[in-house]
């Protein structure tokens, strides 16, 4: 299977046309084919609505989950597609809104609109940085917004914008208001993460970036937005990959699945059995697929996708 997500206790493969897998087991099939080679997929907060989308290509749907009735088409602009993974993520404002954030025209400029009416929420004058966007992730509490992507050297940034700010000023995406990602930082950013609506998890991969004094390669360091410091700083034996959050804990998903603690990169449990791509950034010109994987919405099940079935990870309990 291409895609996971979880939908209460089910295993869900919108890619796959909505197969679907009951906690036995059992699975619901599904007669639904896409005829577009969509390879990834994201569910709204509220589970009532979905993306799918191609990771290096420039073609996406947005989706009804109930009956997979299609909402509208969303598409990015060609200009080095093939070269960084498509960005788009699925989130709610404060007042309820799902929202879609994404760069339907521009490569460098984010856009947010209605989910569901696809009316654009960010219209006024933009002067957009020379920035790739990619992963973005609103905030748990939907006030603001993280993108892990890159600048061209090429170099892994991250970025965290006033999302509640950019609703009034657009030209609040194309600045870093709330972290600057060259600031105290040696090595290249590899992903990053919500561990709740005031900290983010940053990791950064194995290939220096200057001098910076703080965040320096093979790192994990955890920021917090409203103080605008770093909380926590910790070596790393090996990278990331992709990170799922968990609390104080993150998922890493770089060659196999391992639990870290995200104060210290501690090591707490590890899975070598199930094998994942050795992905470390989600750009570069030889494309490696993001693994497929999907954490439990309490946090306590972690499912990996095999080339014959689906490992479901009981996690252990977090502290």
């Amino acid at each position: 299977m291409r895609s996971l997500l979880w939908d209460g206790d089910d295993l869900l493969d919108l890619v796959g046309g909505g197969r679907r897998w009951a906690p036995d087991g059992t699975e619901r099939g599904s007669l639904l084919h896409w005829g577009f080679p969509f390879d990834r997929a994201a569910l709204s907060p509220s589970g009532r609505y979905a993306a799918v989308w191609t990771e290096r290509g420039t073609k996406g749907l947005l989706l009804e989950t109930e009956e997979l009735r299609v909402l509208r088409e969303v598409n990015r602009s060609y200009y080095c597609a093939e070269d960084y993974d498509y960005p788009l993520a699925l989130g709610r404002l404060p007042d309820g809104r799902e929202v879609v954030v994404h760069c339907p025209e521009e490569y460098n400029e984010l856009q947010v609109e209605d989910l569901v009416t696809g009316e654009r929420l960010t219209t006024g004058p933009r002067e957009p940085v020379d920035a790739f966007h990619s992963r973005p992730e609103v905030s748990p509490d939907g006030r603001h917004l993280l993108v892990a992507g890159w600048v061209w050297t090429p170099v892994g940034t991250a970025r965290v914008h006033d999302l509640a700010a950019a609703l009034t000023d657009p030209a609040a995406l194309d600045t870093e208001t709330l972290f600057e990602p060259h600031s105290g930082i040696a090595g290249e950013v590899g992903a990053a993460c919500w561990l709740d609506a005031q900290r983010i998890a940053v990791s950064t991969t194995d290939d220096p970036d200057g001098p910076g004094a703080q965040l320096g390669p093979l790192h994990l360091g955890v920021w917090s937005v409203p103080e605008r410091r770093w909380l926590h700083l910790s070596p790393l034996d090996a990278p990331t990959g992709a990170l799922l959050a968990r609390g104080g804990q993150v998922v890493a998903l770089h060659g196999h699945p391992r639990l870290l603690d995200a104060a210290t990169g501690t090591v707490l449990a590890e899975w070598p059995e199930l094998e994942l791509p050795r992905k470390d950034r989600a750009y570069g010109v030889t494309h490696v697929p993001s693994p497929v994987a999907a954490l439990s919405p309490d946090g306590t099940r972690l499912a990996v996708a095999r080339p014959d079935a689906i490992a479901v990870v009981d996690l252990p309990a977090a502290v």
